[in-house]
């Protein structure tokens, strides 16, 4: 049972290694295994998945701060990097965050954008907060300024 405040989604099994799940959002979220271990490598691996919502939430945080603070940039591209355990189950040891903003004029707003990511991480991704009880997450902001 969910509580107000929780969350169902179910996964459908569809063949061969691949699933299919949907979540309140209705969207479809696939998901299957790697050839070499009998799947037929049509979707994202379930972990891959964990990094991209890493990713993903923290980077609405991200934007929705920036808004706030008034700070356009042109791009954003968030690359993360996962170590796992050699051993199952194979879960995340450490998360690397690089968060990479391109824009005019950015290099003098670094602070407010390392800002943004820091709120992110420390107080409103709830991806960040859950999956650093068991992976200590690094992260680092990068400015390409476009400004020459």
């Amino acid at each position: 049972m969910s509580s107000p405040s929780g969350m169902s989604l179910t996964v459908q099994y569809r063949g061969g290694m691949s699933f299919v799940g949907r979540g309140p959002s209705g969207h479809p979220i696939p998901m299957d295994a790697a050839q070499e271990v009998g799947g037929g490598d049509t979707a994202p691996r379930p972990m891959e998945l964990i990094l991209a919502a890493l990713g993903g939430c923290s980077g609405i945080d991200v934007v929705h701060i920036l808004r706030k603070m008034r700070i356009p940039f042109d791009a954003l591209e968030i690359r993360l990097h996962g170590t796992r355990r050699d051993e199952h189950p194979r879960r995340f040891t450490s998360i690397e965050v690089e968060y990479v903003f391109r824009g005019a004029g950015l290099a003098d707003k670094r602070a407010r954008l390392e800002e943004a990511v820091r709120l992110s991480q420390e107080k409103y991704c709830s991806v960040a907060a859950m999956l650093n009880q068991s992976a200590p997450i690094s992260w680092r902001v990068t400015v390409e300024d476009n400004a020459q």
